[in-house]
């Protein structure tokens, strides 16, 4: 069955549930096997309702040869109904006034939210601080003094409840607000030495995940995750990361959704620097406080307090044009690349881009796991 979207200019499926039993339908539509995201929304764009896109999926599938074909058993969605229940979560549908509008506005937002915690939190507006897992002590306390600074200024704290600085940017947003993006099931804390900031979190704060309940995370679902933390944010900062590693996942995926990319600068001698000085390099806003994040973000219409920092005039924002650039190509390259190979010479001629820009855009799609090289120099969409 193809993910390729048919209707690219649509981020979300036409007409949001009306009833317990369309949600339900929706739900089970999701889960069902070989529907990801694009799928479901064209499913439902061309049935106009998941019970008669539930209804055309056996044929859906035979046409793309698969054989005997089943759709999700309504026990599956019941069994994980019950299960939230007794979790104490609560089901936010895209397309219902509850669902975040800034992680709406993102091409890939997930359908379905599963939170426990006060879900109001999601309506406010949020900075995402991302970080390395065996961050320094100076890593730590930074994004402390970010999470509680952010946190005054009326921003909800957003974060991947890691180890590190996830946990230290939690942990010091607890009094003002933070959301902790889980990337299993939002019954799931991962890792365990967190479960009792995962708890306090659900007292103050809010949990969220888009996947099942109950689900262990793996590798591949992390880097999903991240696309939610950055897509909830206005803004993502990077505090300490490395070359290659999940929070510049989560920093280009904000680039690609249109969002402020900053970092933390550090020395060139820490691994676990190199990451934000790489971004800076390449346009990102250097971190230096609080108030170096609140400049470079438009005035949330005079509803957020500045910082009692420097009354001075506010310099103009800076645009990461470099990193702009990048995002700008790699959409360019995903909007041209399917499920169907393509050759890589092929797609450079469409691109009219130099080999040499190319090929580290390519190398960044491929460990994002959003593009797949195949035998002979071709490449496919994931």
């Amino acid at each position: 069955m193809t993910e390729k979207d048919h209707n690219p200019s649509s981020t979300h499926p036409p007409l949001p549930p009306t009833s317990e039993d369309e949600q339900f339908s929706r739900l089970r539509l999701l889960r069902s096997r070989r529907v990801g995201l694009t799928t479901y929304k064209r499913l439902l764009t061309e049935h106009g309702t998941a019970q008669n896109a539930l209804a055309a999926l056996p044929e859906v599938a035979r046409a793309a040869g698969v054989e005997d074909y089943e759709v999700c058993p309504e026990g599956v969605i019941t069994s994980e109904l019950k299960a939230a229940r007794a979790a104490g979560a609560r089901l936010i549908m895209q397309g219902t006034p509850a669902y975040p509008p800034t992680l709406d506005e993102i091409e890939d937002a997930p359908p379905f939210l599963w939170v426990i915690g006060a879900a109001e939190m999601i309506l406010r507006p949020m900075i995402s601080l991302v970080g390395a897992r065996n961050a320094s002590s100076l890593g730590t306390r930074m994004a402390k003094a970010l999470a509680r600074d952010l946190g005054e200024a009326g921003y909800i704290v957003v974060s991947g409840l890691a180890r590190g600085v996830d946990a230290a940017a939690h942990k010091a947003a607890l009094p003002t607000g933070t959301v902790a993006v889980l990337a299993g099931g939002v019954d799931v804390i991962y890792p365990a030495e967190n479960a009792e900031l995962a708890g306090q979190i659900a007292e103050t704060g809010l949990r969220l995940s888009e996947q099942p309940m109950g689900l262990q995370p793996t590798a591949r679902h992390f880097p999903s995750r991240n696309r939610i933390i950055s897509g909830l944010s206005r803004a993502t900062v990077v505090v300490e990361a490395a070359a290659k590693s999940g929070s510049l996942i989560t920093a280009r995926d904000a680039l690609d959704q249109g969002r402020e990319v900053l970092a933390v600068p550090g020395s060139p001698f820490d691994a676990r620097a190199a990451g934000c000085n790489q971004l800076i390099r390449d346009g990102a806003t250097l971190v230096r406080s609080a108030a170096d994040v609140l400049e470079a973000l438009t005035p949330l219409s005079g509803e957020t307090p500045e910082l009692p920092l420097e009354p001075a005039v506010k310099p103009a924002p800076k645009k990461n044009r470099a990193l702009r650039e990048v995002a700008a190509l790699h959409r360019q390259i995903l909007s041209r690349l399917s499920p169907a190979p393509l050759a890589e010479d092929q797609l450079i001629r469409d691109l009219a881009v130099a080999p040499a820009d190319v090929a580290p855009a390519l190398l960044d799609l491929e460990l994002d796991g959003k593009i797949a090289r195949r035998s002979g120099g071709l490449l496919s969409k994931v």
